[in-house]
């Protein structure tokens, strides 16, 4: 069994994320997703951790900061669900994860 799910806008986060690091410098880019793959296998593993910000989401969701990037997670389900990643000032897009 899977430990968590990508949705489809995280998978496309993660690979943005990825592109956009790399176009400077692709080492770079592959540490901050390997800390990112780090962080997402954790956060399935204890996904109570993180924390809530009433500003963006509902309780179901969770924030849990690798770098400046923001996980946005629903922690109760099984596998964990990472919906979104996103620099802290894009944050609004998690309003509607």
């Amino acid at each position: 069994m899977k430990l968590f799910l990508l949705t489809p806008r995280a998978k496309q986060d993660v690979n943005d994320i990825w592109d956009y690091i790399a176009d400077d410098n692709i080492e770079a880019a592959d540490r901050v997703l390997d800390a990112l793959d780090n962080a997402m296998v954790k956060l399935a593993k204890s996904p109570g951790i993180g924390h809530w910000r009433e500003e963006l989401a509902d309780k179901r969701h969770r924030f849990f900061l690798v770098y400046s990037y923001l996980i946005v997670y629903r922690h109760e389900t099984k596998p964990c669900r990472l919906s979104a990643f996103s620099t802290p000032r894009g944050m609004c897009r998690a309003s509607s994860v």
